[in-house]
């Protein structure tokens, strides 16, 4: 963390730059809804008062100006060689705005911005005696009711850190990027099959250091040691449940106040790029957590901004979270709209993320979510549709897709909300992704059964090809699935400890081998027997144990094949890629499938067996004559399984078998996944 001094009196200026500041400080206009003084104009202004061009006006109020960052905010800048920062805010129903600090002690009135001639509803000043890490917020008063307020910035780019509130005036732009060769990488890789397996993760209970106190790593020490531990599991990206700054830590970052900031709690804005730089350069793509769906209630956020519903729809019908007790965006509104796409194209300009998981989604899509009969508004024709963020979303998403096509889009929608992850010309929504979560919910409830009973149940196991290409999915199993008594993943399963991890790693293996991108949360790639804990850091000691070291060795492996089989990842969101071999053997709970890439020679057969009995001489239709070798068995004795399996190739036999010809006959390892391939 940097070290920020606070001011206990406000600095004397003398000579020139006293007359300097004199002139730069703006006048106070008592009531922003009047009109101009006709004996002043905008012209007349001195040009460091304003950042904003007629054009940015405009599209700010279309609802089209993507970049508001670089004109809100706390900007850095030199006036006739005086340093100081020129301040601009969004109220347009303030009275006075002003600048409060410890540069100031805290007094209203005495920095006070002007409003735009205009009537665009922004404030703008220039004060020199503020800079690099001054604590700030802004004072409003409102033209209602008298209400008075003290806002952190909107668009501030650092925080205090929490359980303070204000903003930090901070220069973002002094960072030496090294990972050019990652996104010309990134850039040649559009439109081009490739493999996702994400490793979704919380910054602050990855690893704590017990010598300080159970203090939570920075980012610093989050860049020496996250890269390397990601690059040798082999995951190809990670996802940062949300980094913006947020009051509550127990929220897990979903309730954001700070939407331009990195948290403070692990280190400066510069900090946070070093981790997302050294991600990079270690070959590992950055998604982010964005949470454009609702924000908290905490005074110094957006809500009842300048004393009226800015940020949030007025009606609470519309613009409050029963379930969360949050804000929901008026999706309506343009301005609103330029403020959140601006938001996501920051963290893509200025950060370097690849992509965006976007947060709650169908919360956004229904006016009735959540909500009992009475409670919601339908929409101009009668159905409970929320248009404005269905608008919201597709303008979103061609935004990002339009400035940055080499990322990616991705929506947490629990839904059957039609074409998620088709164009918006399509009459999509535009994503790149769709979470799948039915089979996340379907696969977890089968798994938790005991093996005995999963024959009645066999439909929850193969239930998801019926549908898994209606949109791209990526397949989950998220930190949702591991909290408020649900249990770690592995300690859903059933049977002794032998069986719960032999049951932990048919699943991982049937996933990996199931159509879909992958992600995992931390902690279940080496059998974490505890539920996710935000306040402490996972059960790193467990990994000397053979149980959970198999674990983490299994998940490398599948890491290994899923990036290197094209039958795993050419085909991931396209029928031509999967084949059933044989969905109904429920008697002995045994599944069956082809992978299969663009070339003939590239195809995987992936057997599960969903039970502790190990099954001999089992036979399965293959497409051809050949020899089979098996490429992996989550059995295998250095995964911490029994070691049952095929060690020998596997020659096929023209007896028919499944509709096909020619068959092979396995030994299938008890809770078992095996995938084979032909080798000649």
């Amino acid at each position: 963390m940097a070290k920020r001094t606070k001011k206990t009196t406000e600095p004397e200026l003398s000579g020139a730059a006293s007359d300097v500041a004199e002139m730069l400080m703006p006048a106070i206009i008592n009531d922003a809804s009047l009109p101009a003084d006709p004996a002043l104009s905008e012209t007349e202004m001195p040009p460091h008062c304003t950042r904003f061009t007629e054009f940015d006006i405009y599209l700010f109020r279309e609802g089209r100006h993507y970049k508001l960052y670089e004109k809100f905010g706390a900007h850095l800048m030199t006036y006739n060689g005086v340093q100081g920062t020129y301040f601009a805010l969004w109220a347009p129903n303030a009275a006075a705005v002003s600048v409060i600090g410890d540069f100031n002690h805290w007094q209203p009135d005495e920095l006070p911005l002007m409003p735009r001639f205009d009537h665009s509803g922004i404030w703008e000043g220039f004060f020199p005696q503020i800079g690099h890490g001054d604590l700030y917020k802004y004072h409003i008063r409102s033209h209602h009711n008298g209400f008075e307020v003290a806002k952190a910035d909107p668009f501030g780019f650092f925080a205090e850190t929490p359980p303070h509130t204000a903003s930090v005036v901070w220069d973002i732009h002094n960072f030496k990027w090294n990972d050019k060769k990652w996104l010309q990488t990134r850039s040649k890789c559009v439109g081009k099959p490739q493999p996702y397996s994400v490793y979704e993760m919380h910054l602050g209970s990855w690893r704590r250091n017990h010598e300080e106190e159970n203090r939570h790593l920075t980012y610093l020490e989050l860049a020496q040691e996250l890269p390397a531990y990601i690059k040798e599991l082999g995951f190809t990206h990670v996802e940062f449940m949300p980094i913006m700054e947020h009051p509550f830590y127990g929220s897990w970052g979903y309730q954001v106040t700070g939407y331009f900031a990195p948290t403070s709690r692990f280190g400066t804005p510069q900090d946070f790029m070093v981790l997302v730089n050294a991600l990079h350069e270690a070959g590992i793509g950055v998604i982010l957590d964005w949470v454009p769906s609702h924000f908290p209630s905490d005074q110094h956020g957006l809500v009842y901004f300048d004393g009226t519903h800015l940020y949030e729809h007025a009606d609470p019908r519309k613009g409050f979270h029963p379930d969360w007790k949050s804000y929901i965006f008026n999706y309506g509104r343009n301005e609103v709209k330029s403020f959140l796409i601006s938001n996501a194209l920051f963290w893509l300009d200025m950060y370097h993320a690849d992509g965006l998981r976007v947060d709650a989604v169908a919360s956004m899509l229904y006016l009735d979510y959540s909500r009992k009969e009475g409670e919601w508004i339908p929409n101009e024709y009668g159905g409970r549709e929320n248009l404005d963020a269905i608008n919201f979303i597709r303008e979103f998403n061609n935004a990002i897709h339009q400035a940055h096509p080499d990322t990616l889009t991705i929506a947490e929608e629990s839904t059957a909300w039609p074409g998620v992850s088709r164009p918006a010309a399509e009459g999509g929504l535009g994503f790149n992704m769709k979470w799948m979560m039915g089979w996340m919910h379907d696969t977890l409830s089968y798994m938790e059964k005991e093996p005995i009973y999963r024959q009645h149940h066999q439909g929850q196991i193969t239930f998801s090809i019926i549908y898994a290409f209606a949109e791209n999915f990526m397949l989950p199993l998220s930190h949702d699935e591991v909290v408020y008594g649900k249990r770690a993943l592995v300690r859903k399963m059933p049977g002794d400890d032998w069986q719960q991890f032999a049951n932990l790693r048919l699943l991982y293996g049937y996933m990996y081998g199931h159509p879909g991108a992958k992600l995992i949360f931390m902690g279940g790639e080496f059998g974490q027997t505890s539920e996710w804990a935000h306040e402490s850091s996972l059960e790193w000691h467990l990994t000397q144990y053979p149980l959970h070291a198999g674990m983490q060795a299994l998940l490398q492996r599948l890491n290994h094949i899923y990036k290197t089989e094209k039958a795993l990842y050419e085909y991931e969101f396209d029928s031509e890629g999967f084949e059933w071999v044989d969905f109904h053997d429920s008697a002995n709970s045994v599944i069956s499938f082809l992978r299969k890439g663009k070339a003939s020679k590239d195809q995987i057969m992936v057997v599960c067996n969903f039970t502790p009995v190990p099954r001999e001489n089992y036979r399965i239709g293959v497409p051809k004559k050949g020899t089979w070798a098996e490429l992996l068995n989550t059995d295998d004795a250095a995964f911490g399984g029994s070691g049952t399996g095929n060690p020998e190739e596997v020659k096929s036999e023209a007896i028919a078998a499944h509709g096909r010809e020619n068959s092979i006959a396995l030994n299938l390892p008890p809770l078992g996944t095996i995938y084979l391939k032909m080798s000649k």
